[in-house]
């Protein structure tokens, strides 16, 4: 088995997930079947929980588009640390009122990979709650 750079694995994922058009099916090739994803305090177990909570995330974001900003990863490229950017249109965002504004969040995902380059799990942290404190201020 040929060992994948984990900076790779990480920018396919988001390129072939996250970037415009997303693709939610891509995750079937590119995360491992108990894939785990932390995201502001919730847990996901498992690749189709994960999926879910993925069109689920991005829909309650019109015009979603997404970009890493930097990537760095460990010695052995089995973690890899990326700042991520999220710009779109509230849709419902955090359960507030679909209203069209702008949104802007940025974020860092702290990834586990194995060496073929399958994702085993992501935990995410984002300025979600400064986004969530902006839209109900308008």
């Amino acid at each position: 088995m040929e060992k994948r750079s984990g900076i790779d694995a990480v920018h396919n994922f988001w390129e072939q997930v996250w970037r415009s058009p997303q693709n939610f099916d891509a995750i079937d090739d590119l995360v491992v079947e108990d894939f785990v994803i932390i995201s502001g305090g919730r847990r996901i177990e498992g690749r189709e929980a994960f999926k879910k909570w993925a069109e689920d995330f991005s829909a309650t974001i019109g015009n979603f588009s997404s970009e890493i900003v930097d990537s760095f990863e460990n010695r052995d490229g089995s973690r890899v640390a990326a700042t991520f950017t999220i710009t779109g249109t509230n849709n419902g965002a955090f359960g507030t009122k679909p209203d069209g504004s702008p949104i802007e969040m940025t974020g860092i995902v702290i990834s586990a990979v194995r060496d073929d380059g399958m994702l085993l799990s992501n935990q995410v942290e984002r300025s979600a709650f400064e986004m969530y404190q902006r839209l109900i201020a308008r």
